[in-house]
């Protein structure tokens, strides 16, 4: 009988304990035992998976964010065990790249259904430890919208909140002179934003960053976004809704196995993890190829 670990973030989860119930009920209909952990405080899925690697669990199963999701990737690395996604955060970004289903019944019937499939992760080493990422990591103009954005607007208005937030901050953009280091070699940028991405869209399915970008290919890819208040912002990012490419106006792109972003320009700016705000530039974030296996059934 396969053996689950249920890892559930009540703070992030954008529905009751109904969905809780209705994912734990439908994997036990199929046969597998499980067992149900609430996250209190931070750190705590991250614990709950480490635990589960030596308690003898088959899967583990999130039903949060992509915050949520990287506590519990990290602290299954290198453990061979599978992660299923219920999505239930305000992004779900790496569920929709993996167009895994949005409602939890369908989600639990999907992990029941599908296969492991090995993802790349971005790892990035901060004063606290090792931290991953499997969406993308930056700084610049949307990390600091995400620290902006408190965990009750999040939970009420959903992705709302981040695009009240961003309209409200456009004539504050600036784009101060970065340092991009790609795989050794190093370009000045004047950017608003940098990008170090491994999966390809950015909001799924509407906003893609190139069409090779896959979170299964090996590399990560940068983008340096340069804008300059309300007007230069929104043409910047309706040049990244076209097909973007090299040679565009107000887009760099980069790609490699280790990327390094400072600033030159002024204060060091924050930085997120998939999302979650995770202190400020610089940072460094290395590649590590097929190191998550997240269950995906492909015939749905």
């Amino acid at each position: 009988m396969t053996r689950a670990l249920l890892i559930t973030n009540p703070a992030a989860a954008r529905t009751d304990a109904r969905a809780v119930t209705a994912i734990r009920d439908t994997l036990r209909r199929g046969g597998w035992s499980v067992d149900v952990l609430a996250t209190a405080q931070a750190g705590d899925a991250r614990r709950f998976a480490q635990e589960g690697r030596t308690q003898g669990f088959d899967v583990l199963v999130c039903y949060g964010g992509d915050g949520t999701a990287m506590q519990i990737a990290a602290g299954a690395v290198g453990s061979g065990i599978p992660l299923g996604l219920v999505p239930g955060g305000t992004g779900n970004l790496l569920a929709g790249n993996l167009r895994l289903p949005r409602s939890p019944a369908a989600a639990a019937r999907a992990i029941l259904k599908g296969k492991p499939l090995p993802i790349d992760l971005g790892t990035v080493d901060r004063a606290d430890g090792t931290h991953y990422f499997a969406v993308c990591c930056g700084t610049g103009f949307d990390a600091a919208l995400m620290a902006a954005t408190g965990s009750d607007e999040k939970r009420r208005w959903k992705m709302a909140a981040y695009i009240g937030r961003a309209f409200a901050a456009l004539p504050r953009v600036t784009s101060p002179l970065h340092r991009v280091t790609v795989d050794g070699a190093a370009r000045e940028l004047p950017a608003a934003m940098v990008l170090v991405a491994n999966c390809g869209e950015l909001v799924p399915p509407f906003l893609r960053l190139r069409d090779e970008v896959a979170p299964d290919d090996g590399w990560l890819d940068v983008l340096a976004l340069r804008a300059e208040g309300t007007i230069e912002s929104l043409a910047a990012f309706f040049e990244l809704v076209r097909r973007p490419r090299n040679g565009m106006r107000r887009l760099w792109f980069g790609r490699g196995r280790v990327v390094r972003v400072e600033v030159l320009d002024g204060p060091a700016r924050p930085m997120q993890l998939d999302g979650e705000p995770w202190g400020d530039t610089p940072f460094e974030a290395r590649v590590l190829p097929g190191a998550l296996s997240v269950i995906v059934d492909r015939r749905g």
